[in-house]
């Protein structure tokens, strides 16, 4: 792998190589300099990178985000996972159809079992947002993803109580979604009371 051209290295604000582990030896390195390892999307500092971090002993870095993801991707996300959800359910009740024939009884049990669907997507985020991608399939689209105040995985118990809390945000008329147009951090109401954020990763 030394001697694979693997790295591109953003040296005075243009990407330039690319560069073997060997010959990154020969720059200088430091921690906040962007690189972008074979098979990544996009760049990362230095010391977020294993193996720079070991060569180059990069001391990490804790900096808070600085690109927050906006109300129309949040949206679209939810969009996105609320029909990934309803497919399932639709998928089940069609299963289900084929043990019922009454016409009646097949509408009272998809009425009855329609807020699964609800249920679903809170268990579905919740597991989601806690989780090393940090996201919703949703979010993954639009490469947002839920952090703590520092940029960190939230855990299991922080995503389980802001996907409660977005009753607070739904109650009433959407208001606590709207909060996010006058927050500097676009926070909805619910990221505010788990002191939550959805960021996008920066792009060069």
């Amino acid at each position: 792998m030394d001697n694979e051209k693997n790295y591109m290295v953003v040296i005075q604000g243009r990407p330039a190589g690319p560069f073997t582990m060997e010959e990154l030896k020969g720059l200088k390195i430091k921690s906040d300099t962007f690189i972008k390892v074979r098979g990544m999307d996009d760049y990362k500092e230095a010391h977020a990178i294993p193996e720079l971090r070991a060569l180059f002993n990069l001391k990490p870095i804790i900096t808070a985000p600085q690109y927050f993801g906006s109300f129309d991707l949040r949206l679209f996300a939810s969009v996105v996972d609320h029909l990934l959800i309803s497919m399932i359910y639709v998928f089940c009740i069609l299963i289900s159809f084929v043990f019922i024939k009454d016409t009646a009884t097949r509408i009272y049990v998809a009425l009855f079992f329609s807020p699964s669907i609800i249920i679903g997507k809170f268990i579905y985020s919740t597991i989601a947002e806690s989780s090393k991608k940090q996201a919703t399939i949703g979010k993954r689209l639009v490469k947002i993803r839920v952090t703590d105040l520092d940029g960190k995985r939230i855990s299991f118990s922080v995503a389980f109580l802001r996907n409660l809390s977005k009753l607070a945000s739904t109650l009433p008329f959407f208001i606590g979604y709207l909060y996010s147009f006058l927050n500097k951090k676009q926070q909805c109401l619910h990221d505010v009371i788990c002191d939550t954020l959805v960021v996008k990763d920066r792009l060069l």
